[in-house]
């Protein structure tokens, strides 16, 4: 193994415990306890699992079933519609190529989401939103009729929303202002600058940064995370992608959370338990744990 691909090491251990608010486990090495064991290790007690497709939505449920400390998300992500619908012939979902299916494919898949969003330990509805840096003009009809759905479905189950924002800020905001968007929104990995933060602290959404926020070019989001409420304030992953500094490139884990959390802490200019403090709060409270 290259030291490019080497797990970075083990943080100096977060002294309040902390939730990473948004994590794929399934698309990292090893196992699930040994994930949760290192996290807890280091003070990342919780995690929320996301899901990205039905497949994944399904494993995600039946994780979070399986471990007290884990709670889940399921969804189909904003890339995942137009391939349903249009058909992904480079197959660069973990699904190989597939025929299109039409509306009536997201008909179903979009019904299986919603079984998933009943159930107990599934506490968000995510993620889903916009993404129009990786799919064309022709896929966005469809990316934003699984959006007003699963809107609706978390809406409907009393579940948060946990929103994939990818160069799509305004129709994004404008798809939720249409719908009229749940109690608890989440803005996962918060790619926003300051004035969208503001925006969205009045209108009460969550704001979830990752370890793009230690990123040399990030002033933008660290701009943003100075500006938004701390009872809005979230921390998460994404591993195994968005590995912080110094680390970037190398494969993201729950248990990297405090190197996170400090970065941020510095921006606010406030101590690591006060910010981890208020970061458990708030995860709580998104995800109605």
């Amino acid at each position: 193994m290259s030291a490019k691909d080497a797990p970075p090491p083990l943080p100096e251990p977060l002294l309040v415990e902390v939730a990473d608010s948004h994590t794929h486990l399934d698309m990292q090495s090893g196992t699930v306890e040994e994930a949760l064991a290192k996290a807890a290790a280091v003070g990342v007690t919780t995690v929320v699992q996301v899901g990205c497709d039905v497949k994944g939505s399904r494993w995600a449920a039946e994780t979070a079933a399986a471990h007290a400390n884990v709670h889940a998300a399921v969804a189909l992500h904003p890339n995942e519609a137009p391939r349903i619908v249009l058909g992904d012939p480079d197959g660069w979902s973990r699904q190989g190529a597939r025929e299109g299916g039409g509306d009536a494919a997201l008909d179903d898949a979009l019904a299986e989401i919603d079984r998933l969003a009943a159930l107990p330990h599934v506490r968000g509805v995510g993620e889903t939103g916009l993404d129009f840096f990786r799919t064309g003009p022709e896929g966005v009809a469809a990316q934003e009729r699984s959006f007003r759905a699963h809107i609706e479905i978390a809406k409907r189950h009393g579940k948060a929303l946990v929103i994939h924002d990818r160069e799509a800020h305004a129709d994004v905001l404008r798809v939720l202002d249409e719908e009229g968007a749940p109690e608890r929104t989440v803005f996962h990995c918060y790619s926003g600058d300051a004035e969208m933060a503001e925006i969205c602290a009045a209108k009460g959404y969550y704001m979830s940064f990752a370890g793009n926020v230690t990123f040399k070019n990030a002033q933008p989001l660290r701009d943003a995370l100075a500006v938004a409420p701390l009872e809005l304030v979230l921390v998460e992953t994404d591993a195994p992608f968005l590995t912080p500094a110094p680390f970037r490139g190398r494969p993201n884990a729950p248990y990297l959370i405090p190197v996170t959390v400090r970065a941020m802490a510095e921006v606010r200019g406030i101590g690591e338990n006060e910010l981890a403090e208020a970061i458990a709060v708030n995860t709580a409270r998104a995800f109605d744990y």
